[in-house]
C-alpha cells in the first residue's frame, strides 16, 4: 500500500444519507489508512445531511462534525484529492454517467436501500438509518481490515466489488 491514505469516495444521488453514512463510518474506522469522502450526482438546492443519519452517528459514537452535502463536480477539479477508490451506495448514481475521475481510480457499486425513504414513522425511519449504518459498517469494516496487498491498485477494483457481495 500507499505511505499515503487511501481517498475513497462515496457517491450517492443526493449526499444526504447512504453516502455521508458511509464518509463518517469509514472516516470513525479507517485506522488513519484511509480518507473517505462523500458527494452526489445531484444534490438538492440547500441539501443538508439527513437529521436521522446525523442522529444514527452520533448514537454510534461516530462524528458528525464537517459533514455537508456537496456536489460530485467537487471532486472532479484539479485541486480536489485525487481518490483512489471511488464507490455507489445507491442503484441511481451508479446507473449515472459519473465524471472523468483524475488518476481512474478504482470503482465498485453497494447498493443499499435509501432509509429515508417510504411514509412509516418516524422511529421506524430511524431504525432503516440504524440498520443502513450497520450494514455499511460490516462491509467497510472489511475494507479496513484487508490486508496491504489487497490495496495495491492493480488490486483494489477487484477487491472493493467482491465485498459488494459480503
Amino acid at each position: 500500500m500507499a505511505d499515503h491514505a487511501l481517498n475513497v469516495l462515496f457517491l450517492c444521488t443526493h449526499n444526504s444519507a447512504r453516502s455521508i453514512l458511509a464518509e463518517a463510518i469509514l472516516n470513525h474506522i479507517g485506522r488513519g489508512r484511509f480518507k473517505a469522502h462523500s458527494a452526489g450526482s445531484s444534490p438538492r438546492d440547500k441539501q443538508q445531511p439527513h437529521p436521522l443519519g446525523l442522529q444514527v452517528l452520533r448514537q454510534a459514537g461516530i462524528s458528525t462534525e464537517g459533514l455537508y452535502s456537496k456536489s460530485w463536480d467537487e471532486f472532479g477539479r484539479p485541486d480536489a484529492p485525487h481518490m483512489d477508490l471511488v464507490i455507489t451506495v445507491c442503484d441511481n448514481a451508479a446507473g449515472e454517467v459519473c465524471p472523468f475521475w483524475p488518476g481512474q481510480p478504482a470503482t465498485a457499486h453497494w447498493g443499499y436501500p435509501d432509509p429515508s425513504a417510504g411514509d412509516g414513522s418516524e422511529a421506524q425511519k430511524l431504525e432503516a438509518f440504524r440498520q443502513t449504518l450497520l450494514a455499511l459498517k460490516r462491509r467497510l469494516e472489511l475494507l479496513v481490515n484487508l490486508p496491504a496487498e489487497k490495496l495495491e491498485k492493480t488490486l483494489l477494483q477487484q477487491t472493493a466489488r467482491q465485498l459488494n457481495q459480503a
